[in-house]
């Protein structure tokens, strides 16, 4: 099992936690990893796109002009996709992104998200963050002890006054950590947990 350091919210080194190999030390799986993150980003969108064919375009029943004669290329609806108001060829419609993802998958696929920030020396651990009360400038200063810039602070569970001091950092994100995904991991370039975050994690996921 690897051991890596635990830290205070001074930055200052207090200890070491043991990381469950099962969970932070596994074989990283690079294309479980990108199926995830792509399966993320396509559940995000809306799908509520939509344009009008030349079919659902309100006039043009009428053919505009005669077809011989006017010296006018033919033409048999004002509402054909080349005239200004006409239908769209190919219209986008309303359709769902969504990708499927097993279960198993999904969670090596984390597993794997989680061992490779362990083996960039990018996880930090904390031995606990509380905050007195919300200020971004104290949650700020955290980070500057950390030496941190772009992370995400992964929580046992929500705690509104960390996550309200760190939302108006920009590239920094708070999350709990049964809402951490493979995206979160992967999007920012520091992992900060706090050792019942890790806790948590590995109980889950082991």
């Amino acid at each position: 099992m690897a051991n890596i350091s635990v830290y205070n919210m001074e930055g200052n080194e207090v200890g070491t936690i043991e990381l469950n190999d099962a969970v932070f030390g596994v074989k990283v799986n690079e294309h479980l990893v990108h199926q995830a993150v792509v399966r993320h980003l396509a559940n995000k969108r809306q799908g509520t796109q939509k344009a009008k064919t030349r079919a659902e375009v309100r006039g043009g029943g009428r053919k505009p002009w005669r077809q011989k004669g006017t010296g006018h290329a033919r033409q048999g609806s004002i509402r054909a996709p080349q005239w200004t108001g006409g239908g769209v060829v190919f219209a986008p419609v309303p359709r769902d992104y969504s990708k499927k993802m097993n279960k198993k998958e999904r969670r090596a696929a984390l597993r794997s998200a989680l061992t490779s920030r362990v083996e960039a020396e990018k996880l930090i651990v904390l031995d606990e963050l509380r905050l007195e009360e919300i200020k971004t400038k104290e949650m700020q200063r955290i980070l500057n002890n950390l030496k941190v810039e772009k992370a995400v602070i992964v929580l046992p569970e929500k705690d509104e006054k960390v996550v309200l001091s760190a939302r108006n950092i920009p590239n920094v994100a708070t999350i709990s950590s049964d809402m951490l995904s493979v995206y979160d991991v992967m999007k920012y370039s520091t992992v900060i947990m706090t050792k019942a975050a890790v806790a948590s994690i590995e109980e889950v996921y082991a």
